[in-house]
């Protein structure tokens, strides 16, 4: 067999719940809203890998001074951050991601430095996904925390730290059974995500479809001193909604400020929607949109 060293291949994923527990069998880390990453180092190499196969490395050159902390082949999981007041910042981290131009992306490492957030070890000189959680976290012990890599703090009551994220304001938690193997390529339900979503009613200002898909496009707003906003767009099934959708009145332009397109059907600003979303960006816009349901409609 491939040494796992050697191999292209996926980090284990995430199943999701909706609410925070507390179990002896699991223990809890904080989500950080960053980009997960697999990191393989040696004394002579040093490579990161997105969760899609994609090399990273020359965007992200500060971490190459975790290559310092080992002596032998390692392999890392864990994610990219950004920080902003001390929390963590997508918003953030987007402006390292489009830089292609070597000067600039060194320019932004000085200035807009990324963590490397670890939160578990795939290999020390040999494969380590067949020990269980808690033996790989023993070995990712024994290296140091630095400026630019840290290890994930560990907590031991999920709803506490729940609790905690909220009043925060971070993206949730993540709870990992304690016995559980490190399943390469596969989604599974040792690790759990339980997100701190918000909810929000936005008016539902045009919608779009196609005939050949099953899917309707909301187009939401928000109304800001007596003028509206395009906040983002949200995919919802054409059976439970294009029917109520046709009963509402129609415009010929877009009430949006900020947003035109032709092949919008346009609303008038009288029916709303509750939305389930992550947060609103710098300029406004939902991150994760999620449609729950209708609101003042007969």
């Amino acid at each position: 067999m491939k040494d796992l060293f050697f191999q292209d291949f996926s980090p284990m994923l995430l199943s999701e719940a909706f609410n925070p527990f507390t179990s002896k069998s699991y223990l809890y880390e904080m989500k950080y809203d960053g980009i997960r990453a697999l990191l393989f180092v040696s004394s002579k190499s040093f490579k990161i890998m997105s969760r899609n196969h994609q090399d990273m490395t020359l965007l992200f050159p500060e971490l190459k001074e975790i290559q310092s902390l080992v002596s032998d082949k390692v392999i890392f999981d864990g994610e990219i951050v950004s920080f902003k007041e001390h929390k963590p910042s997508f918003l953030e981290l987007q402006k390292r991601l489009h830089i292609k131009k070597s000067p600039r992306i060194m320019e932004m490492a000085n200035t807009h430095p990324v963590v490397f957030v670890c939160f578990d070890i795939l290999y020390e000189k040999k494969s380590l996904v067949k020990k269980s959680l808690i033996d790989r976290k023993k070995t990712l012990n024994k290296y140091k925390n630095t400026s630019f890599f840290f290890k994930a703090s560990i907590f031991d009551d999920g709803i506490k730290l729940f609790q905690k994220v909220k009043k925060l304001e971070l993206e949730g938690i993540v709870a990992k059974k304690k016995d559980s193997l490190y399943e390469i390529n596969e989604r599974t339900s040792d690790w759990i995500k339980i997100k701190n979503l918000q909810r929000e009613e936005f008016y539902i200002l045009g919608y779009s479809y196609h005939e050949n898909t099953p899917f309707v496009s909301l187009y939401l707003g928000e109304e800001r001193e007596n003028t509206f906003y395009f906040v983002g767009k949200v995919s919802v099934s054409k059976k439970k909604i294009l029917s109520v959708l046709k009963k509402m009145p129609k415009r010929k332009k877009s009430c949006f400020q900020d947003f035109r397109d032709q092949s919008v059907i346009y609303l008038s600003p009288k029916y709303r929607s509750l939305i389930e979303f992550l947060e609103k960006s710098s300029n406004g816009k939902l991150r994760h949109p999620v449609f729950l349901n209708l609101v003042d409609f007969d």
